[in-house]
């Protein structure tokens, strides 16, 4: 039996305790969405910490994010923008997490994409993390950023600003940010040893089989070069290839400078 709308509340306390607890989200900041129906939807609010939250707390918007019920006190973050622009592109998901993991921040703030093959868990279960363009805060720019992505990814890097993940279940979005962040922190340490031992593209090749394999649910980098086939994104260099509608001699170009940038040149 599907759990009530009361349990759904508590949940979401839950997953906000551990991105709090787990050092994802510092203050007031992050966000969580559980979608109930195709108008109905469960989302954090603004203005407190989600290491600290009560079912009361929760707040019911609809589909264009207007609030339907809300404590005296509380009201929808207004990033609950992105949060629906991810329901409206992805019938198939169900929750929305939003948070800053430090890695994973750090890397967005550098403007480095997660894209190097390095474990084969990151491969399988995230493929690549591209970058979404900034945007401003609370804006239809973040949403608008984030939406070329959606086909594709279930994990996205917000440009100067943290990461966001989706899934079918809430649980499984915030194992998505979990995953970000060790595959984040992992790549860092590992740059500070020398560098990492990339995988070649047969062995992402082969991984990426594996998980068509075990058939796992979302959209990634795997399905997108079967469908495609291009070259997986791994090796590609540049996560924004299949989304950016330029030309191969551009993008050769892009992915040149970005690497010769990488090297200080």
């Amino acid at each position: 039996m599907a759990p009530n709308e009361y349990e759904i509340k508590k949940q979401i306390c839950d997953i906000g305790k551990r991105i709090y607890n787990r050092n994802m989200v510092a203050a007031n900041d992050g966000n969580i969405s559980v979608k109930l129906n195709d108008n109905e939807f469960l989302c954090t609010p603004t203005g407190v910490s989600k290491g600290f939250m009560t079912p009361e707390f929760i707040c019911k918007v609809d589909a264009k994010g207007n609030v339907l019920q809300a404590n005296k006190g509380f009201r929808p973050s207004s990033e609950i923008k992105m949060h629906m622009r991810v329901y409206e592109k992805r019938p198939d998901v169900n929750s929305v997490v939003h948070a800053h993991p430090t890695f994973a921040t750090a890397f967005a703030i550098a403007g480095i994409p997660l894209t190097q093959p390095i474990m084969p868990e990151a491969v399988i279960s995230l493929g690549c993390v591209p970058i979404a363009p900034y945007g401003t805060p609370s804006t239809t720019e973040i949403p608008d950023a984030v939406e070329p992505y959606l086909e594709h990814f279930d994990a996205v890097l917000l440009e100067s600003h943290g990461a966001l993940t989706w899934a079918g279940d809430l649980l499984s979005a915030y194992h998505k940010m979990e995953s970000v962040e060790f595959y984040a922190e992992l790549l860092y340490k590992a740059k500070q040893l020398g560098g990492p031992k990339e995988f070649d593209q047969a062995t992402v090749q082969r991984l990426y089989e594996i998980r068509r394999q075990m058939g796992l649910p979302g959209r990634h980098p795997a399905d997108l070069c079967l469908n495609k086939g291009k070259a997986n994104c791994h090796n590609c260099g540049n996560c924004t290839s299949e989304v950016s509608g330029k030309s191969n001699d551009e993008l050769i170009s892009e992915i040149t400078r970005k690497v010769l940038a990488s090297l200080g040149k």
